[in-house]
This record gives structure tokens, C-alpha cells and sequence, in this order.
């Protein structure tokens, strides 16, 4: 009879026991390990928003008592430094909620189009080519955008519309638009991929043709992607502030699309460096107001999201 086919004996087989758990108790202390650390990178992370928003509603909390929260978020005129100051920040909620609006309209298309482009019609070199570029254009500093929109994009906007000035909600709306595409592109992009490649050969077999099966069928099996892609272009474009600095022109005017506007973001970033007293707590709560902007949108997206899965 073979040796390989005779069972094992009492004695081996209380070896190979012991050794299986030699290897389990060494992975043991390993895993503890690992695990702890993940904990530890998920509390700094819960940690750090939990501090700023601590900070922010302290910081920003006694200014909107002072001037009023009516007074504050819906006074149409900003003027922190007069002998009689004034804090209404409507005109910059509206222009960073147009800009935002503006830029996502224009960018979400564009970026949605080239996401399909490069992962599904692309040619490989083709794709190879472009999608360096698409990180090169998410690793260019903000104040080159704001550079280049400044000396090519304001003297455009002036001469075709003929206006005094250039810097207008029109250029920063352009500016942000140019800015979110990275985000949108590699994130949308990413989740095309992942569809799996059944989904679009049942749809051929059935008689799609190629661009209904990516418009029907791999974009909604990547719309949750797709839809993260939106709340980071949405982040960027309502954090931003320095391009937007350089092309809006930093007047706390009503917004319209040709005439100088100031962000949110902008108002801080301006006045921040010789702020004092009063001024300074406005500032801290133009940051409060703006953290829970960005956070409504988020919860709103992520319920949205959440109804449509369970849908």
C-alpha cells in the first residue's frame, strides 16, 4: 500500500494541530495590532471634525448674537471697516451659491463625457495619453488658475462684453468649472470601471448598441460613484478661494453675472490679515456659515443616494 494513502497517525496529527495554532497565536498579536491602528486613524479623523466644528460655532457664534442672525444672514451690505459697520452676507451667499451652481452645471457634463470617453471609447493609447493630463490639471495650484484667468480670461470677458472690468461672477464661474474636472473625471471614471463587464455584455446581446449600453447601463450601475464625484467638485468649488480671488473682483455686490462679486471664502481670505474685534468674530462666522453649507449638502446627497439604493 502506498504511504501517502495510510491515515495520518495520533501523533502527527497532534502535531500538525499544534503547529496550526503556532501560526494562529503569531498572527494573533499582528491583527490586535493592525487593529488598534485602524481605530486610532478613525478617531484622529472624527476627532479633527469634531474639533473644528467645536471651534468654529465658539469662534462664531458671538458675532451672530451680536449683530443678529436675521441681520447677519440675510443684510444685503458688507461693510466691516465704516465708522458704522455692517454685516449682512447675503450677497455672498448667493454669489458662492450661483458660482457653485455655475460651475457645476458646466463642469459636471463635461466631466461626465470625458469619464465615458476614457474608460469605455477611448482607444488604450489614446486614453494613456489624456489621462496624465487630467492629473496634471488636478496638481496645478490654485493661484495659477486664478494667474491664468486673470492675464487670458478677464481681458476676454471685458473686450466681448464690453464692460469696465473683467472680474466678474462669469470668470470665477469658468474658472471653478476648469478646476472641479479632475475630480469629476478620475473619480467618475474610476467608477465606470468597476461595472462589471457582464452588465454591458447582456445589454449588447440584447441589441444595444455601444453608446445606450453606457448611457443606460454603465453609468446608473456607477451612479453612486458618479454621484461622489459631484460632492467633491462641490466641496472644491465652494472652498476655493484664492483663483476666485484673483478673477471675481472682491465686491460685495448683489451677484450678477457681469459684475464684481465676492465669495464667501474670498470675504475671509480678504479681510482676515487686519481683521480685529467685531470684524474678526464676522469672519469666524462667515466659517461657521460656510461649514454648514458644505455639510448640508453632503447630508443631502448622501440621503438621496441612500432613498435611491433602497428604491
Amino acid at each position: 500500500m502506498n504511504k501517502q494513502s495510510l491515515p495520518n497517525s495520533p501523533a502527527e496529527s497532534v502535531q500538525k494541530d499544534s503547529r496550526r495554532k503556532g501560526k494562529a497565536g503569531g498572527t494573533r498579536p499582528l491583527e490586535s495590532v493592525m487593529r488598534t491602528i485602524f481605530f486610532i486613524c478613525g478617531f484622529i479623523a472624527i476627532a479633527f471634525v469634531l474639533v473644528i466644528t467645536i471651534y468654529l460655532i465658539i469662534s462664531g457664534l458671538p458675532a451672530i448674537r451680536e449683530i443678529g442672525l436675521v441681520n447677519f444672514l440675510f443684510g444685503e451690505e458688507w461693510a466691516s471697516t465704516a465708522k458704522e459697520p455692517k454685516f449682512g452676507i447675503l450677497p455672498m451667499i448667493l454669489t458662492s451659491i450661483y458660482g457653485t451652481a455655475g460651475a457645476i452645471v458646466i463642469g459636471v457634463p463635461i466631466g461626465f463625457l470625458m469619464a465615458v470617453f476614457l474608460s469605455k471609447v477611448a482607444p488604450r493609447k489614446v486614453a494613456a495619453v489624456v489621462r496624465p493630463v487630467v492629473d496634471l490639471l488636478a496638481g496645478i495650484p490654485s493661484i495659477v488658475y486664478g494667474l491664468v484667468g486673470l492675464m487670458v480670461l478677464v481681458p476676454f470677458i471685458r473686450e466681448t462684453f464690453n464692460t469696465a472690468a473683467g472680474e466678474s461672477l462669469l470668470a470665477a464661474i469658468v474658472v471653478l468649472a476648469i478646476m472641479i474636472l479632475p475630480s469629476i473625471i478620475s473619480v467618475s471614471e474610476t467608477a465606470l470601471n468597476a461595472v462589471p463587464k457582464e452588465y454591458e455584455e447582456a445589454s449588447l446581446a440584447l441589441g444595444a448598441t455601444d453608446i445606450e449600453t453606457y448611457f443606460r447601463v454603465s453609468a446608473p450601475a456607477a451612479k453612486s460613484g458618479i454621484a461622489a464625484a459631484v460632492v467633491l467638485g462641490v466641496g472644491r468649488a465652494i472652498g476655493e478661494a484664492m483663483a476666485i480671488m484673483m478673477v471675481a473682483g472682491n465686491v460685495a455686490n448683489m451677484p450678477s453675472l457681469l459684475s464684481s462679486v465676492r465669495f464667501l471664502t474670498t470675504g475671509i481670505a480678504v479681510e482676515l490679515a487686519y481683521s480685529s474685534g467685531l470684524q474678526r468674530q464676522a469672519l469666524f462666522s462667515i466659517g461657521l456659515v460656510l461649514f454648514l453649507f458644505i455639510m448640508c449638502i453632503n447630508v443631502i446627497l448622501n440621503v438621496f443616494l441612500k432613498r435611491d439604493k433602497e428604491g
